[in-house]
């Protein structure tokens, strides 16, 4: 076993008192394999922790919502998810209103934002008549993938269910359309798609890495020589593999990596270069600026991340640089952009007018304006959510030679939400 060194207090978990740090069946998974084969990556860690099929938290919880651990922007406001389906329909507008088209979302939570979205479709009917749609939801959980049929189907026409197919259950929304849901993006059939990652990237396993006198050190998690339940930070004595993942002039002097963000990026990348089609991305985020973002949250407030693993959501900060560096070449990428330009330029204050004016009924009034404060306010999700797409080269403007530029106006110009000149 390597001998591993302690990262001094920057990597301290703080001194919990015992009764904090209850032993979890995932605490004694983790410690009986750090027994074994020694100190893991924080990585493996957050996989571990999360999608571990015995005892992730992410595999048989509802996590979501008031009564659980954090809530996001479709369970705020419905119309966040309404403008986001104005978006894919704007999309296959510009695109050339092609016969038929699969809406692929990766992690979809409990289905809100795919039923907002399909609502929008629904209304919008006339537009898409000629259009054959299908949705195709990516999920590892087997609570959620439950709850989202529930949501979007209240299982009027009986599920189809076949655990050891890479389909592993199909059904018909409310609505008519055919849904299906995968464990693996590669698993949805190849096609021209329209791909919805709303945060799904921010709960990938990091790779953590310090700068010292000796070079890049990785960050593990090993077990406390004082405390023996007790979970700590150590740097790696010597160099690791995902230290390729670094870029070699970087200036920081601690770094997150995500080589399965990159792998997702790349496959999302390839299909929308062979078949067409777009992929957005809305997460919490950083263009290649934030250092330490690896944090936990446990009914809705911060919770440190080596404290009774598997009873918090472990996330970290997404960094679209690297994203857009896996995908440069293949498919060109806008963004990333704030939240609140995204969605203003979608049009959020038009919409929220119109919902207002429908509404005589007080509560429902200030829900709206709260929802709204909550999506918009730069103190709270405007400023922290980013968005990001990916496109074929030849949506936008400007021909090859601008194809490994980063966002410009020419680009802009065309894509919804991107622009402000998408609604005058």
């Amino acid at each position: 076993m390597l001998r591993f060194i302690t990262g001094g207090n920057y990597f301290s978990s703080g001194n919990e008192p015992a009764e904090n740090n209850p032993v979890t069946p995932m605490l004694r998974h983790l410690i009986y394999k750090i027994k074994s084969t020694g100190p893991i990556t924080v990585a493996e860690y957050m996989k571990e922790v999360l999608t571990n099929p015995a005892k992730g938290y992410y595999v048989y919880r509802d996590m979501l919502g008031e009564q659980g651990d954090f809530i996001t922007s479709p369970e705020i406001s419905q119309i966040f998810g309404e403008l986001l389906g104005i978006w894919f329909i704007s999309e296959w507008m510009a695109t050339g209103k092609s016969t038929a088209f699969q809406l692929v979302e990766l992690g979809p939570g409990r289905g809100t934002l795919v039923g907002d979205i399909l609502r929008v479709f629904t209304q919008l009917g006339s537009v898409l008549k000629n259009c054959d749609i299908s949705v195709h939801l990516v999920e590892v959980s087997q609570k959620l993938s439950e709850i989202q049929a529930l949501t979007l189907t209240e299982e009027k026409v009986p599920l189809e269910r076949n655990a050891g197919s890479p389909v592993y259950m199909k059904g018909v929304t409310k609505s008519g359309i055919p849904i299906s849901w995968y464990r693996h993006l590669h698993d949805v059939p190849k096609g021209y798609s329209f791909y919805l990652a709303h945060e799904f990237f921010d709960v990938l396993p990091v790779h953590k890495f310090q700068k010292t006198p000796q070079g890049w050190r990785e960050v593990f998690i090993d077990i406390d020589p004082q405390i023996s339940d007790k979970l700590r930070f150590v740097l790696a004595p010597s160099a690791t593999p995902a230290e390729a993942f670094i870029q070699h002039d970087e200036t920081r002097d601690h770094v997150e990596v995500c080589p399965d963000a990159g792998v997702i990026i790349e496959e999302l990348s390839q299909r929308i270069a062979l078949t067409g089609g777009a992929a957005l991305v809305a997460d919490y985020g950083h263009d290649g600026t934030k250092t330490d973002t690896f944090r936990g949250f446990c009914g809705h407030k911060l919770h440190d991340v080596l404290i009774a693993p598997g009873t918090a959501d472990l996330t970290a900060d997404v960094d679209f640089s690297y994203l857009r560096r896996m995908a440069q070449g293949k498919v060109a990428s806008l963004g990333p952009i704030k939240q609140h330009t995204f969605l203003k330029n979608m049009g959020i204050d038009v919409r929220l007018k119109v919902l207002l004016d429908k509404s005589n009924e007080p509560s429902v009034r200030q829900q709206l304006l709260q929802g709204y404060d909550m999506l918009m306010n730069p103190k709270k999700m405007g400023e922290r959510f980013n968005f990001f797409a990916l496109l074929p080269h030849e949506r936008l403007q400007g021909g090859r030679h601008q194809r490994n530029a980063r966002q410009s106006k020419p680009f802009a110009s065309l894509v919804a939400g991107f622009s402000e000149l998408a609604w005058q």
